[in-house]
C-alpha cells in the first residue's frame, strides 16, 4: 500500500512504538490522527498538523469519538494501527482478576472495539489495512507474562480471521510481533517485574523507531505477519519444533523472577 497521502489511526500513540509510527508514517507523508491517555505525548507524536483526540480506549465513547473526529477532520481511515497495549509480570495462577480483566479490556476487546468501528468505513471504499500489534509473547507463551501472551495470541487470531473475512472488501490485515522493544513498557506495567535473566537481554533490544520502521515496510508490502526483529522468526520455528527444549528454557528464565 502507498503510504503518501493516507489517513493513519494509531492508538497508544503517546510514547513508544505508536510514536515511533507516527513520526514514521509521517514522514512517509500520511496524515495522522491520534489517541492515547496522555495530552502531552501526543502533541509531541502529533506535530503540528496531526489530529489529536485524549481518552481512555476501554471505555466506547472514546473509541467512537476519535473515530468520528477523524472522519469529519479527513474524509476517511485508509490505516488503523491498533498499538495500545499493556502488561504485567505475575503468575497466571495468582494474578489478581480485575488486573486480569483490565489487561485484556485493553489488550483485545478496546483492538476489537476500534476494528468494529473502523472497517464500516474502509468497506464503503472497499480498500484499507487493520495493523494489530502483538508481540513474540502472541507466538510462544512468555511464561514472565503468561497472561500477557494469552491476550496477544487472541489478538493474533482475530488479525487471522479478519484477514478471511474481509477479503472480498478489499481490506487487508497485518500481525506485528515485536521482540524485546526499548520503550518504557516495563515501567508502565501494572504489576510484578520482569526477570533478571530476561532485564540483561535487554542489549540485544531494538529501538521503537527500527519497529516503526518494519512496520511501514510491511504496510507497504501489504505484509501478512511481522516479527522484528527477524531473528524472533528462528525463536518461533524453534519453539514449534522443539516445544519441549524450548519451554525447558523459559521456564529456566522465568525461576529468576
Amino acid at each position: 500500500m502507498r503510504i503518501d497521502g493516507k489517513v493513519v489511526l494509531i492508538t497508544g500513540a503517546s510514547e513508544g512504538i505508536g510514536a515511533a509510527c507516527a513520526a514514521e508514517f509521517a514522514r512517509s507523508g500520511a496524515k495522522l490522527s491520534l489517541t492515547a491517555r496522555s495530552e502531552e505525548g501526543l502533541r509531541r507524536a502529533a506535530g503540528s498538523d496531526g489530529l489529536v483526540t485524549v481518552g481512555d480506549l476501554t471505555g466506547e465513547q472514546t473509541r467512537r469519538q476519535v473515530v468520528e473526529r477523524t472522519v469529519e477532520r479527513f474524509g476517511a481511515i485508509d490505516i488503523l494501527i491498533n498499538n495500545a497495549g499493556v502488561g504485567f509480570y505475575l503468575p497466571s495462577w495468582r494474578a489478581p482478576m480485575e488486573l486480569t480483566r483490565g489487561l485484556m479490556e485493553l489488550n483485545f476487546f478496546a483492538l476489537l472495539g476500534m476494528t468494529q468501528l473502523v472497517v464500516p468505513h474502509m468497506r464503503a471504499r472497499r480498500s484499507g489495512m487493520i495493523v494489530n500489534v502483538s508481540s513474540i509473547g502472541g507466538k510462544m507463551t512468555l511464561p514472565w507474562m503468561t497472561l500477557y501472551s494469552a491476550s496477544k495470541y487472541a489478538v493474533g487470531s482475530l488479525t487471522e480471521g479478519l484477514r478471511m473475512e474481509l477479503r472480498r472488501d478489499g481490506i487487508k490485515t497485518m500481525l506485528v510481533c515485536p521482540g524485546y522493544v526499548k520503550t518504557g513498557f516495563q515501567q508502565h506495567v501494572t504489576a510484578g517485574q520482569a526477570p533478571e535473566t530476561l532485564v540483561r537481554t535487554r542489549r540485544m533490544a531494538i529501538t521503537a523507531a527500527e519497529c516503526a520502521l518494519a512496520i511501514r515496510r510491511g504496510v507497504e508490502r501489504n505484509a501478512r505477519t511481522i516479527i522484528t526483529p527477524k531473528p524472533g522468526w528462528i525463536l518461533v520455528f524453534l519453539s514449534r519444533l522443539f516445544p519441549a527444549i524450548v519451554e525447558a528454557r523459559m521456564a529456566a528464565m522465568n525461576e529468576t523472577a
